[in-house]
Parts: structure tokens; C-alpha cells; sequence
């Protein structure tokens, strides 16, 4: 599994960026967003119970990702015409502010270390991903968990710090001094 301090692994995979006719698919890569930090997600598969949930919950919030420079990602393995299906029937999809990843052939979810291997979907995963696409962070749970939208949030300010943040550290408290 790829983990902290590693470049986060090239892709080029088929998105659904909107759902206006003949504007919903782009190609998005490791290149699409320079000199952005990245927070790049992954749920089991579409039209299910506890995925729309979290992606719901990223697109709320997808103001406060990009008001630190962050470009939200999210996906599955499902295709970018399941994708566009899903948004098209869920009322809590349909207007998502970033890209839905179809990782079909499964390369990047494969890649990453997430894929689970009897269910042969994705675990749910998040990294952050800093400008040079180096990871600086990984959560992966159990299918049947969800993740904290909060706490992403949380962790991508601690690291934009720079400096040392102690447990249960928040935006606008001070850092630790390294004595």
C-alpha cells in the first residue's frame, strides 16, 4: 500500500465533471491540478447506502477544500457512465463541485493497495496529497465505515502548518515549538 512520503502513483482515468449534456466527461491525471494539494478519495461502488453520504458531505464542504488550495477527487471503480448515472438519479449528487473517478481497469485503486480482494471494489481510502504529489496522509476503512469530512479538513490544516501539531490540535491554536 502506498503510504506517507511516497509520490502518489500516476493515473489518467475518465471523470464526470458535470452532468450538463455534453460537458459531463473529462480526463483527469496526476497533472490536472498543478500546484494544488489534493485530496483524493475512495468509496466501494455507486448506488449504494453509506458511499452518497461521504460524497455528499465532500461536495458541501468542497468551499472549505478550496479555500486552502485543495482540489477534492473521489472515486470508484464503477464507470464514468455508472457515475453519471448515479448523480443523475441521487438529489445529493447530482450538482457534486469536483470530479467523480472512474477506476475501472481498476489499475489505480490496484496501485494504491486498496482494492479489496473478495469484493473487488475499493476500501474506503483518502489521501492528501500535497503540490509536489507527495502523500502526506492515508485513511483507509472497512467497507461498512464511514470517514469524518471534518477530519480531513482537520489534518489537511495541521499539515499546511508546517510546524508540529499536537493530538487533538485545531485551526488557529498554535503549533508545538521543537525544543
Amino acid at each position: 500500500m502506498y503510504t506517507v512520503g511516497e509520490q502518489f502513483p500516476d493515473f489518467t482515468l475518465q471523470a464526470v465533471v458535470s452532468t450538463d449534456p455534453g460537458e459531463e466527461f473529462a480526463e483527469i491525471t496526476n497533472d490536472s491540478h498543478p500546484g494544488k494539494w489534493r485530496v483524493i478519495f475512495f468509496w466501494p461502488m455507486d448506488f449504494t447506502f453509506v458511499c452518497p453520504t461521504e460524497i455528499a458531505e465532500f461536495g458541501a464542504k468542497n468551499a472549505e477544500f478550496e479555500k486552502r488550495d485543495a482540489q477534492l477527487l473521489g472515486g470508484s471503480t464503477d464507470t464514468h457512465y455508472v457515475h453519471l448515472a448515479w448523480r443523475n438519479d441521487h438529489p445529493a449528487l447530482k450538482d457534486l463541485p469536483f470530479p467523480m473517478l472512474a477506476d475501472t481497469k481498476r489499475e489505480l485503486s490496484t496501485a494504491l493497495g486498496i482494492l479489496h480482494e473478495e469484493a473487488g471494489v475499493c476500501l474506503r481510502a483518502t489521501y492528501i496529497v500535497d503540490p509536489e504529489g507527495v502523500i502526506r496522509f492515508v485513511s483507509v476503512n472497512d467497507l461498512s465505515v464511514g470517514r469524518n469530512v471534518d477530519e480531513v479538513l482537520r489534518v489537511l490544516d495541521a499539515l499546511q502548518t508546517g510546524g508540529l501539531t499536537a493530538c487533538g490540535w485545531t485551526p488557529g491554536e498554535p503549533t508545538l515549538n521543537a525544543a
